[in-house]
Protein backbone atom coordinates (compact mmCIF):
# COMPACT_ATOMS: atom_id res chain seq x y z
CA UNK A 1 0.00 0.00 0.00
CA UNK A 2 2.57 1.91 0.78
CA UNK A 3 4.02 2.40 -3.05
CA UNK A 4 0.55 2.97 -3.99
CA UNK A 5 0.24 5.83 -2.19
CA UNK A 6 3.26 6.95 -3.34
CA UNK A 7 2.56 7.11 -6.52
CA UNK A 8 -0.47 8.86 -5.93
CA UNK A 9 0.96 11.59 -4.21
CA UNK A 10 3.77 11.73 -7.02
CA UNK A 11 1.02 11.61 -9.81
CA UNK A 12 -0.61 15.12 -7.70
CA UNK A 13 2.66 16.70 -7.19
CA UNK A 14 2.81 16.17 -11.10
CA UNK A 15 -0.72 17.32 -11.99
CA UNK A 16 -0.30 19.93 -9.88
CA UNK A 17 2.89 21.50 -11.09
CA UNK A 18 1.32 20.96 -14.61
CA UNK A 19 -1.72 23.16 -13.51
CA UNK A 20 0.74 25.42 -12.05
CA UNK A 21 2.85 26.20 -15.08
CA UNK A 22 -0.40 26.16 -17.28
CA UNK A 23 -2.06 29.10 -15.13
CA UNK A 24 1.30 31.04 -15.30
CA UNK A 25 2.85 33.12 -18.04
CA UNK A 26 4.25 31.80 -21.47
CA UNK A 27 7.47 30.25 -21.18
CA UNK A 28 9.52 32.04 -24.39
CA UNK A 29 10.56 28.87 -26.29
CA UNK A 30 12.81 30.84 -28.70
CA UNK A 31 16.02 30.08 -29.11
CA UNK A 32 19.04 32.65 -28.74
CA UNK A 33 19.63 32.64 -32.60
CA UNK A 34 15.65 33.46 -32.89
CA UNK A 35 16.13 36.07 -30.45
CA UNK A 36 18.67 37.73 -32.40
CA UNK A 37 16.82 37.83 -35.45
CA UNK A 38 13.95 39.27 -34.15
CA UNK A 39 15.68 42.01 -32.75
CA UNK A 40 17.63 42.49 -35.56
CA UNK A 41 14.25 42.91 -37.32
CA UNK A 42 13.29 45.42 -34.55
CA UNK A 43 16.71 47.57 -35.39
CA UNK A 44 16.20 47.34 -39.11
CA UNK A 45 12.90 48.47 -38.72
CA UNK A 46 13.57 51.36 -36.43
CA UNK A 47 16.22 52.09 -39.22
CA UNK A 48 13.61 52.14 -42.13
CA UNK A 49 11.21 54.56 -39.66
CA UNK A 50 14.36 56.83 -38.61
CA UNK A 51 15.41 57.30 -42.36
CA UNK A 52 11.48 57.96 -43.43
CA UNK A 53 11.72 61.04 -40.93
CA UNK A 54 14.79 62.00 -41.72
CA UNK A 55 13.74 62.18 -45.67
CA UNK A 56 10.27 64.11 -44.37
CA UNK A 57 12.16 66.43 -42.44
CA UNK A 58 14.34 66.78 -45.29
CA UNK A 59 11.76 67.71 -47.58
CA UNK A 60 10.32 69.87 -45.37
CA UNK A 61 13.49 71.89 -44.83
CA UNK A 62 13.94 72.41 -48.77
CA UNK A 63 10.66 73.64 -49.24
CA UNK A 64 10.77 75.84 -45.93
CA UNK A 65 14.45 77.38 -48.19
CA UNK A 66 13.05 77.79 -51.75
CA UNK A 67 10.15 79.86 -50.04
CA UNK A 68 12.32 81.92 -48.56
CA UNK A 69 14.82 82.07 -51.53
CA UNK A 70 11.75 83.14 -53.41
CA UNK A 71 10.70 86.05 -50.21
CA UNK A 72 14.24 87.37 -51.09
CA UNK A 73 14.58 87.47 -54.63
CA UNK A 74 11.06 89.18 -54.61
CA UNK A 75 12.56 91.50 -52.40
CA UNK A 76 15.43 92.35 -54.17
CA UNK A 77 13.33 92.86 -56.86
CA UNK A 78 11.31 95.40 -55.38
CA UNK A 79 14.00 97.06 -54.43
CA UNK A 80 15.87 97.13 -57.22
CA UNK A 81 12.26 98.64 -58.42
CA UNK A 82 12.27 101.46 -55.73
CA UNK A 83 15.82 102.03 -56.97
CA UNK A 84 14.95 103.20 -60.59
CA UNK A 85 11.76 104.49 -59.61
CA UNK A 86 13.71 107.03 -57.07
CA UNK A 87 16.24 107.57 -60.26
CA UNK A 88 13.66 108.38 -62.60
CA UNK A 89 12.30 110.86 -60.38
CA UNK A 90 15.37 112.41 -59.82
CA UNK A 91 16.16 112.73 -63.12
CA UNK A 92 13.35 115.23 -63.35
CA UNK A 93 13.74 118.68 -63.21
CA UNK A 94 10.19 119.48 -61.34
CA UNK A 95 10.20 116.29 -59.01
CA UNK A 96 11.98 116.21 -55.98
CA UNK A 97 13.04 112.50 -55.26
CA UNK A 98 13.66 113.63 -51.73
CA UNK A 99 10.20 114.90 -51.39
CA UNK A 100 8.63 111.34 -52.59
CA UNK A 101 8.57 108.70 -50.79
CA UNK A 102 8.98 105.14 -52.99
CA UNK A 103 6.91 102.09 -51.71
CA UNK A 104 7.40 98.94 -53.76
CA UNK A 105 6.04 95.57 -52.73
CA UNK A 106 5.63 92.63 -55.17
CA UNK A 107 6.03 95.31 -58.02
CA UNK A 108 3.30 97.41 -56.70
CA UNK A 109 4.61 101.06 -56.42
CA UNK A 110 3.01 103.94 -53.59
CA UNK A 111 4.19 107.34 -54.46
CA UNK A 112 3.61 109.13 -50.96
CA UNK A 113 4.87 112.99 -50.68
CA UNK A 114 4.71 116.08 -52.54
CA UNK A 115 4.66 117.52 -56.15
CA UNK A 116 5.02 121.43 -57.04
CA UNK A 117 1.51 120.97 -59.37
CA UNK A 118 -0.96 118.32 -61.23
CA UNK A 119 1.06 118.00 -64.32
CA UNK A 120 3.96 117.06 -62.06
CA UNK A 121 1.91 114.84 -59.91
CA UNK A 122 0.97 112.94 -63.28
CA UNK A 123 4.26 113.13 -64.47
CA UNK A 124 5.02 110.93 -61.00
CA UNK A 125 3.08 108.45 -62.01
CA UNK A 126 4.09 107.67 -65.73
CA UNK A 127 7.69 107.66 -64.70
CA UNK A 128 7.27 105.01 -61.76
CA UNK A 129 4.89 102.70 -64.66
CA UNK A 130 7.09 103.33 -67.08
CA UNK A 131 10.28 101.47 -64.88
CA UNK A 132 10.65 97.89 -65.60
CA UNK A 133 8.96 94.98 -63.03
CA UNK A 134 6.42 98.00 -61.93
CA UNK A 135 3.02 96.04 -61.72
CA UNK A 136 0.69 99.21 -60.66
CA UNK A 137 1.24 102.56 -59.23
CA UNK A 138 -0.88 103.95 -56.60
CA UNK A 139 0.24 107.79 -56.53
CA UNK A 140 -0.31 109.49 -53.12
CA UNK A 141 0.98 112.36 -53.89
CA UNK A 142 -0.23 115.86 -52.86
CA UNK A 143 0.21 119.48 -54.44
CA UNK A 144 2.20 121.30 -52.60
CA UNK A 145 0.93 124.65 -51.22
CA UNK A 146 2.79 127.71 -52.24
CA UNK A 147 3.81 130.39 -50.13
CA UNK A 148 2.74 133.50 -50.96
Amino acid sequence: MKTTHRYSALFAAAAATVLIAACGEKVDDATVGQKIDNSAATVQSAGAELKNDAQVAAADAQAAGSKAADTVAENATDMAITTKVNAALAADDKLSALKIDVDTEAGNVALIGTAPDEASRQRATTLAAAVDGVVTVDNRLTIEKKNS
